[in-house]
C-alpha cells in the first residue's frame, strides 16, 4: 500500500502506508480535518439520526437537534407528515427555536418576524410591504423563493433519520443488513422514558469507534465480565453491512462454553473480579422479552447513532460534534407503549447500567477522554488496528476482531476523498 498524501492549505498529513489498519493521530486534533468532515460526512452522502416519532407525536410539536455542528429542526406537520429544516432564517441566518422541544403553529424568527409553516416553507415577512409607502421588500420578492433549507426525511421501525444530500441512497438500502438488528428491537411503537446528554472532551471519532469495537467490552468494563452479561466465552456474532459502514453485535449471556485459554486470558484481567459483589443484585435480574436469549446488543450506523440493547435497558445515542477535542453523546431512554408498571420499572433501573454514570458506560467516556490527552497535538504516533487480521473481512463474525473499525476507517477516508488503500 502507498501513503496517502492529504493537504490543508499549505499543510500536507501523510496517512500511514498501511491503511485503515492504522489511523494517524493528527486525524484526532486538526481543526481543518474537523473542518471538512463537516462537509464530506454530515453533510454528505449519510443519513443522520434524528429523533424518535415518539417525540414529535402531535401536529405542531417539535424537537431541535443537530447534525454535525448544524442545528436543525424535526416537525410533525398538521397532516401527520415529519420535516427536518435546517435551524436558521432565511432573512439573516437568525436561530429560529431555542427550545429542545416545543409545541408552535408556525415556525417564527424573533429577530424580523419572519414566519415559517411546519413544512418550512416562508407564510410571512413583516412589513414586507413597507409601511405609508416606503421602505418593504422589492417587488419581486416571492415568499417561496425564501423557505428555510430543508432536509430529507426517512423512517424506519419509530427512527428518524434526515440527510443533506440528494443523492444518498434510500435510507433501507443504506441500512443493508443492519436492519435486521434494528427491526430486532424496534418491534412495537415506543414511549420515551428520559434524557441524559453528557460532554465528553474527546473528537467524536474516539467515541464513535467505542461502540464499533465488539472487544473491548469484556476487556475494559468490570461489570459485564464480573457479572456475566457480555463475556468472550458466551455465545456471540457480529454483523456488518456490505459497505462496512454500519454494525451490530450480540452477545447471549449465560452460554459460556469453558475455554482454558479463556480462563487463564481472565486471570490477567482486571474487568474480572471475583471479590466484587452487588449490594443490590435486582439489577442483573432481566426478562428475555425478544425470546432468542441475546442479553446486550450494540449497534452502530455511521457517522453518529448507536441503538442499543443492555438486557432490559433500551436508548438510543446520538454523538454531536463540538469542535475537534470535544462531542455530545445524548442519550434517550425509551420502552415500548404497551409497557406495565414492572416492565417500565425494571428498564428505568437498568438506565443505570448505561449513560454518563452509568455503572458500564462511564469508562467508555474516560477512555475516550484518556485517549484525546494522549494523542496530544496528533504530530506523531497512529494506531494499530489488526486484532483480527488486517483486511476488512477479516476476523468474520468473531466479536474478538476489530473489523468494524477497520471497515470505518476504509469509509472515512472515502467519505473524506482521500484514498482509502
Amino acid at each position: 500500500m502507498s501513503e496517502s498524501v492529504v493537504s490543508f492549505h499549505s499543510k500536507k498529513r501523510v496517512w500511514p502506508s498501511e491503511g485503515f489498519t492504522r489511523t494517524p493521530y493528527w486525524v484526532y486534533t486538526d481543526a481543518d480535518v474537523y473542518a471538512q468532515e463537516q462537509t464530506q460526512i454530515f453533510r454528505g452522502d449519510n443519513w443522520h439520526y434524528v429523533g424518535l416519532e415518539a417525540e414529535v407525536p402531535a401536529a405542531g410539536n417539535y424537537k431541535t437537534t443537530s447534525i454535525g455542528e448544524q442545528s436543525v429542526i424535526l416537525t410533525r406537520d398538521e397532516d401527520g407528515s415529519l420535516h427536518v429544516v435546517v435551524n436558521r432564517c432565511a432573512h439573516r441566518g437568525n436561530m429560529i427555536c431555542r427550545d429542545a422541544f416545543g409545541t408552535v403553529k408556525k415556525l417564527y424568527c424573533v429577530y424580523h418576524a419572519w414566519s415559517y409553516n411546519l413544512q418550512g416553507d416562508l407564510a410571512h415577512a413583516a412589513f414586507s410591504k413597507g409601511l405609508r409607502g416606503e421602505g418593504g421588500l422589492p417587488g419581486d420578492f416571492d415568499l417561496k423563493n425564501h423557505g428555510l433549507q430543508k432536509l430529507r426525511v426517512a423512517t424506519f421501525c419509530g427512527l428518524v433519520f434526515a440527510t443533506f444530500s440528494n443523492t444518498t441512497p434510500p435510507l433501507l438500502d443504506w441500512l443493508g443488513d443492519v436492519a435486521q438488528g434494528i427491526q430486532r428491537v424496534l418491534k412495537k411503537p415506543l414511549r420515551v422514558l428520559g434524557y441524559d446528554t453528557q460532554k465528553i472532551h474527546a473528537n467524536w471519532k474516539a467515541y464513535h469507534e467505542n461502540p464499533r469495537d465488539s472487544y473491548h467490552a469484556n476487556i475494559l468494563h468490570t461489570f459485564y465480565g464480573t457479572f456475566g452479561l457480555s463475556r468472550q466465552s458466551q455465545e456471540s456474532s457480529m454483523v456488518l453491512d456490505k459497505t462496512g459502514k454500519h454494525v451490530y453485535f450480540y452477545t447471549k449471556s449465560g452460554t459460556e462454553k469453558p475455554s482454558a485459554d479463556f480462563d487463564k486470558t481472565t486471570t490477567d484481567l482486571r474487568s474480572h473480579n471475583d471479590n466484587m459483589k452487588l449490594e443490590d443484585p435486582s439489577i442483573l435480574k432481566w426478562r428475555d422479552e425478544f425470546g432468542d436469549g441475546v442479553s446486550v446488543q450494540i449497534l452502530t450506523t455511521y457517522p453518529s447513532f448507536v441503538l442499543h440493547q443492555i438486557a432490559n435497558s433500551l436508548a438510543t445515542r446520538q454523538l454531536i460534534p463540538r469542535g475537534p477535542h470535544a462531542c455530545d453523546l445524548v442519550w434517550t431512554y425509551f420502552g415500548f407503549a404497551d409497557d406495565d408498571a414492572e416492565t417500565t420499572r425494571m428498564r428505568l433501573t437498568q438506565a443505570n447500567l448505561a449513560g454518563s454514570a452509568g455503572m458500564i458506560s462511564v469508562e467508555d467516556a474516560a477512555v475516550c477522554e484518556m485517549m484525546q490527552k494522549a494523542a496530544a497535538d496528533g504530530q506523531t504516533g497512529q494506531s494499530f488496528i489488526e486484532m483480527g487480521g488486517k483486511t476488512l473481512e477479516s476476523g468474520g463474525t468473531s466479536k474478538l476482531s476489530e473489523r468494524a473499525i477497520r471497515n470505518f476507517w476504509y469509509n472515512y477516508q472515502r467519505d473524506m476523498n482521500w484514498d482509502a488503500t
